[in-house]
């Protein structure tokens, strides 16, 4: 069987709701990208809202837990990060995204933090929402974001 080569990588860092994760892993097989949770997180990931909001696409789901963010910077070394933001400056519709980036979004609660926001500022991206609304749902976030960067690579491949 061939290796799995994901389109895009998304990453949580630091999640807090399984069923949003859940719902993120669920996009992450519609669009042939891999997820990576960055610990600690917010619930077990055998918890049953993970599993309910992944419905039985979670079988599908190729996905990765690790300790820190410098596990992943281990596991993925070379690949172009975005950081979204509600802080960011620049709208995700004017990045350039490519086959094999790393789209990451922070937990629902903090976001990302500022000194990651800081040490990759050229690559911070918010999705633009009315004053009335502080952030989207982050699994929202994601499937915008997705979309977004397939968009730009080319359509979606089975």
């Amino acid at each position: 069987m061939p290796k799995y080569v994901p389109r895009i990588h998304i990453v949580l860092y630091q999640p807090e709701i399984p069923d949003n994760t859940g719902s993120v892993g669920r996009t992450c097989v519609a669009v042939g990208a891999k997820l990576w949770l960055v610990r600690p997180l917010g619930f077990h990931v055998d918890d049953y809202h993970l599993r309910r909001a992944g419905l039985d696409y979670w079988q599908h789901l190729e996905w990765q837990v690790v300790d820190d963010w410098q596990a992943l910077d281990a596991c993925l070394p070379q690949s172009k990060r975005w950081y979204f933001s509600k802080k960011g400056v620049v709208a995700y519709t004017k990045a350039h995204f490519s086959e094999g980036d790393v789209l990451v979004f922070g937990s629902e609660s903090k976001g990302l933090p500022d000194e990651m926001l800081r040490d990759g500022h050229q690559q911070c991206l918010r999705i633009p929402t009315r004053s009335a609304v502080r952030s989207l749902n982050l699994s929202n976030a994601v499937a915008v974001a997705a979309y977004e960067a397939l968009k730009q690579c080319g359509d979606v491949r089975s």
